[in-house]
């Protein structure tokens, strides 16, 4: 934190509340947090991911790491957070280290999201070296029949073994980061393996627990990944066999002023929902981030936001 960042939040949260009583779109600051993504590849075949069914209508690849320098040079003055991932498993990114470490010289708070199956004796002492602060390790399920039934591909055991490596490694080396956040996705098939989860999190000393929501495509119609305990639910039912939103959409959404995310080729993004990239806002091989980020595309957009939400088509199976 600097008083440079703070005083960007300060400008981007209030032209976010000044454009929700005037209903026209100001932005005042440059994005406070970004997600930019490593690769598109990934080694699990996860049925609601597009990365993992290899279903993406934009193009994959991985991000040149001139690239991402770039990103990070445009915006580490009023960056207070940097998630380095968006799709795909970062680690399959043969310089991911050396971006993550080249953000925190720049005094980014860095983050990441893994599947956990590349936490090996090498990587771990990269993790450590490399500076970063937050490792989200998915992990949704406490029994290898359970967890394989969503992370098709996945070995529950090298998972187990490579997260206890890291916190035991890092417990020697008596450092206070990664912190290690354990997110557990709730569907209706895992559900009553929380107590079990729970109660191996803390054994083994993982910081937190994230019992987190999933997002299901074609929710209307239901499905068997939609938790029978409905407060580790998305959706409710209707009663007439069909599935709604349990928070309903307002025209509204922080996230447009908070941050954005950047694919691996450069395209700016408002937001994680927007997998297939079907909302750039600009490419910043071609222009600079501030110019995107305060352009009449992005102005409509926030503009379309504000004035019905529910017309944009990524906006329909989000709860912000």
């Amino acid at each position: 934190m600097s008083f440079k960042k703070l005083s960007n939040y300060l400008l981007l949260f209030s032209s976010y509340h000044l454009s929700r009583i005037s209903g026209n779109p100001k932005i005042w600051g440059y994005p406070t947090t970004l997600s930019v993504e490593p690769t598109t590849s990934c080694n699990l075949r996860c049925p609601e991911c597009p990365s993992g069914l290899r279903s993406f209508t934009r193009p994959t690849g991985m991000i040149e790491k001139q690239l991402f320098q770039n990103i990070i040079d445009q915006s580490k003055d009023y960056l207070t957070y940097l998630h380095i991932y968006f799709q795909g498993e970062p680690f399959l990114h043969p310089k991911f280290m050396d971006m993550v470490s080249y953000a925190d010289k720049n005094k980014v708070f860095t983050s990441t999201s893994t599947n956990a199956h590349y936490l090996n004796e090498k990587n771990v002492k990269s993790i450590l070296d490399s500076g970063l602060k937050q490792l989200i390790v998915s992990m949704d399920g406490i029994t290898q029949e359970i967890y394989e039934d969503y992370r098709i591909g996945g070995n529950l055991e090298k998972v187990k073994a490579g997260l206890e490596l890291l916190i035991q490694k890092r417990k020697e080396a008596k450092l206070h980061f990664p912190r290690i956040v354990l997110q557990f996705l709730v569907t209706g098939k895992n559900e009553h393996q929380i107590p079990a989860l729970k109660d191996w999190a803390k054994d083994i000393g993982v910081d937190e627990l994230q019992l987190k929501t999933t997002q299901i495509y074609d929710f209307e119609n239901g499905s068997p990944l939609i938790p029978k305990d409905h407060k580790y639910s998305r959706y409710l039912p209707k009663g007439d066999g069909t599935w709604k939103l349990k928070k309903e959409i307002e025209n509204k959404c922080w996230r447009m002023w908070q941050g954005a995310v950047f694919t691996w080729d450069g395209n700016m993004l408002p937001c994680c929902f927007d997998k297939d990239g079907q909302h750039v806002m600009g490419k910043i091989t071609l222009t600079n981030l501030k110019e995107i980020w305060n352009n009449e595309i992005y102005s409509l957009f926030r503009k379309q936001l504000m004035d019905d939400r529910s017309q944009i088509d990524i906006c329909k199976n989000c709860t912000e």
